[in-house]
């Protein structure tokens, strides 16, 4: 019979510390005018009437293909960098975590937005994404620290085998 050693829960307070500070460092400040040039662009440049589905879904779009990616890129790069990585280091590890971290989230944060586009006030918004920024900064470090994992090389070699079938 197979038997399982019982491991113990052990929290790494140093890299609860190091994300916390990215959190406080980036997230709070770039997210805070982020949300409000968001809504005023969308608002005043395009003239989307608030809270229609034009307007929501406008934001979502550019939330995902801009605030998103630059999440991602920023978070691994300071989360290299804070672990005394190399530059050289921190390129392989954002070529193996970014695809797979934007893959994932893109899948999750879309949700996340609509609500919070749709219901919550500009000035709250950054709140309501601060609560499930807890969650997606375990998320993240989770796939940071899976390395080499098998899904993450298969969804990888989707990007790859598509572009080696453009070359072709």
């Amino acid at each position: 019979m197979y038997q399982e050693k019982d491991k113990e829960l052990k929290v790494n307070w140093k890299r609860v510390a190091t994300t916390s500070l990215f959190g406080f460092g980036f997230v709070g400040p770039v997210g805070h005018y982020w949300y409000e040039v968001l809504d005023r662009c969308i608002r005043f440049r395009l003239r989307l009437r608030p809270y229609s589905f034009r307007f929501v879904a406008t934001k979502v779009a550019v939330d995902g293909f801009i605030f998103g990616p630059l999440d991602l890129l920023v978070f691994f790069t300071y989360m290299g960098f804070s672990a005394g990585k190399s530059v050289p280091q921190i390129k392989e590890d954002v070529k193996r975590d970014f695809v797979p971290a934007l893959i994932l989230e893109g899948g999750l944060w879309p949700i996340v937005q609509v609500a919070n586009f749709r219901y919550i006030p500009v000035r709250y918004q950054l709140l309501y994404v601060n609560m499930f920024c807890l969650l997606d900064s375990c998320f993240l470090s989770w796939i940071e620290q899976q390395e080499d994992a098998p899904w993450k090389q298969w969804l990888n070699s989707l990007i790859h085998s598509k572009e080696k079938k453009d070359e072709d």
